[in-house]
């Protein structure tokens, strides 16, 4: 068992496209009896917010979302953890507000630079037929149907019902639209990226191959599939766990180094 940080950590964990708050409930439940405070909040439009679908949704939203917990509950020391396409709103909350979080965590995480969105980096015919299927569905603004969850990586039966039933259409134009950075990704906070690979999301890859070429930043292996905070949380807690302890110990030692400039 991984030894627990020497003080309470605060986690605030981000979902992915089509998800909510919601998928992190069994780590959250094992980070919480470890003494752990945690934040799940849903993105505008989906989950339990998909009555507030709406045209005008952004991946700015997704960011203003985020960086309002962080304001609202006053929070500080966090350990910021994005799931898939919240890679890309934990990237955008650091850029806004990197003094109040401690480090960032990258699940199976999509990472893209300023200025380019995620359908920039599809091809063509494929951006096309992912802007017909949202078009045609129903509802207060176009959105992307959900995926089946074996695409996600989830095979168990509970598991498959568990998320099934729960996913609910993308808002549209967070797909569409781009974050506008002021600094580069990470905005220079310590950084883990925990790459899932039983079986591996291809989607992630240019992500994974970017992250593992950064210097200074973290990086796991986990032996679980895209939706890992589902179908393991177990590692997903342990690995959180072991992030927030090298984000604390990278705190304390740039507090040292500072203490002793002349």
């Amino acid at each position: 068992m991984t030894p627990l940080p020497p003080s309470a950590q605060t986690f605030v964990l981000v979902h992915g496209a089509w998800h909510g708050g919601w998928c992190w409930s069994r780590v959250a439940a094992r980070l919480r009896d470890a003494g752990h405070t945690v934040f799940t909040p849903t993105l505008t439009g989906l989950g339990e917010r998909s009555h507030l679908l709406d045209a005008d949704i952004t991946l700015q939203t997704f960011v203003d979302d985020i960086v309002n917990v962080l304001t609202w509950e006053d929070l500080n020391d966090v350990v910021l953890v994005g799931h898939s396409f919240g890679g890309l709103v934990i990237t955008g909350a650091a850029d806004a507000m990197p003094q109040r979080l401690r480090h960032l965590v990258y699940l199976d995480a999509f990472i893209l630079e300023s200025g380019v969105s995620t359908f920039d980096t599809l091809p063509v015919e494929l951006v096309a037929k992912l802007r017909s299927a949202a078009q045609q569905q129903t509802g207060a603004a176009a959105a992307l149907p959900p995926p089946k969850p074996k695409s996600l990586g989830l095979f168990e039966p509970d598991d498959v019902a568990f998320v099934q039933r729960r996913l609910t259409p993308q808002p549209l134009r967070s797909y569409e639209t781009a974050l506008q950075l002021r600094q580069p990704v990470g905005n220079g906070l310590p950084c883990t990226y925990l790459n899932c690979v039983n079986p591996s999301f291809a989607g992630v890859d240019d992500a994974r191959n970017w992250a593992r070429n950064r210097t200074g930043w973290r990086w796991e292996y986990l032996d679980a599939g895209h939706d890992a905070m589902v179908s393991a949380p177990g590692l997903v807690t342990e690995a959180l766990l072991r992030a927030a302890q090298a984000g604390q110990a990278n705190t304390v030692r740039l507090e040292t180094e500072r203490s002793e400039e002349p």
